[in-house]
């Protein structure tokens, strides 16, 4: 979610981290059915551990095959010390767009929704302030992060509201007192309210909560067995998983954040899985299993998204970003206080997803970027 209410916390997040790696916090796991390790993603996995302070780092691998390959580095727990668990379940934060996103184009392909329909056809006067206007915001827009809607997440304390409920509407109202970022279409920036009003929508099309429609229709549909999206009030990840961990202050010690309510996120970044499932997931989507082909061309259109990277492109609710080996990988990323996800899928089938246990900042940011891009050049 936060991938931008974050940039306030990169500070505190690289000073954790240095005390992280002065405590010494360098446990290195062994790949599970893997050859012979260390290989390059088992390297790079213990120098997340090692060099940039974060406490566990868990990847997936997926070869053209369908073969998966699993590799974890560091501790699932600072306190016990206990081995990272396997494949292990995170929160993965903004990938929970591109969940919502499909759910909405499969709308679109029942002709339930119209992409290019303003927000007040289904949401009529929700949107209204300071230069909004849901009567001039498309689906379209909110999808592509075009819409000029202020990001809510901004206005979030992320340390005080670790364990409390919000209605979506909180949110909402969060970013509705803020005038808009720009005029819809003027051009293109990430905001966590444009998915929170996508998840608006989805429910008021289909009726049911956007956690049961993105279950019904994405995660059931290709048996996503460990990924799920919270009900209201659970702050558990329930199987198998590292803790996440937070710096409370700048310059403090990182904090236990793995028990908290995802409501801050919601339908912009609430969900749990693994990165074998969003491996799953990226390569199912590419391959036509979850939308219609006109719908998949779509969400693949994309706009120049230069603040997330160089070379970055944004379609709906999906990223494309270059490969150094020549070509791009598709995939959402994504970070929620305790854990960022990196990774996505090629046209060839090959799928990489990384995760690692508190959000790295700087030059650790970029590691973690070109892990995966290591990986899936290897």
């Amino acid at each position: 979610m936060y991938e931008r209410a974050g940039r306030r916390f990169r500070g505190m997040v690289s000073a954790a981290a240095a005390a992280v790696v002065a405590a010494g916090i360098v446990a290195p796991g062994a790949p599970a059915g893997a050859g012979p390790a260390p290989n390059g993603v088992q390297r790079s996995l213990d120098a997340l551990v090692r060099d940039d302070g974060v406490p566990a780092a868990l990847a997936s691998v997926t070869g053209r095959d369908g073969r998966t390959r699993t590799y974890t580095a560091g501790v699932a727990d600072l306190d016990t010390r206990a081995e990272v668990p396997v494949d292990g379940q995170v929160r993965i934060g903004s990938n929970t767009k591109a969940f919502n996103a499909v759910v909405m184009l499969q709308l679109v392909g029942e002709g339930k929704v119209g992409l290019e329909a303003p927000i007040d056809t289904y949401l009529p006067g929700l949107l209204r302030g300071d230069g909004i206007d849901g009567r001039a915001i498309t689906v379209h827009q909110l999808l592509q992060h075009t819409s000029g809607l202020p990001d809510f997440a901004e206005g979030l304390d992320l340390v005080a509201t670790q364990r409390r409920y919000f209605e979506p509407r909180e949110l909402l109202d969060l970013a509705l007192a803020r005038r808009a970022d720009f005029a819809p279409g003027a051009k293109w920036a990430y905001s966590n309210t444009n998915y929170l009003v996508a998840g608006l929508v989805i429910q008021k099309v289909t009726g049911r909560p956007v956690g049961e429609a993105i279950t019904q229709r994405v995660i059931n549909r290709i048996a996503l067995r460990h990924t799920s999206f919270p009900s209201p009030g659970d702050m558990t990840v329930h199987g198998p998983h590292p803790r996440g961990y937070f710096p409370e202050q700048a310059g403090g010690p990182l904090r236990d954040f793995t028990e908290m309510d995802p409501s801050s996120a919601w339908a912009a970044g609430a969900m749990v899985s693994t990165n074998t499932d969003l491996n799953r997931f990226y390569r199912a989507l590419l391959a036509g299993r979850l939308l219609a082909p006109a719908q998949l061309a779509q969400m693949r259109t994309t706009v120049p998204a230069d603040a997330l990277g160089p070379g970055i492109r944004y379609g709906l609710g999906l990223e494309s970003r270059p490969l150094s080996c020549g070509g791009v990988y598709w995939g959402h990323g994504g970070t929620i206080p305790g854990y960022r996800t990196r990774g996505g899928a090629t046209e060839d089938g090959r799928a990489v997803d990384i995760a690692v246990t508190t959000v790295p900042a700087g030059a650790a940011a970029q590691h973690l970027e070109a892990a995966v891009d290591a990986a899936l050049c290897r």
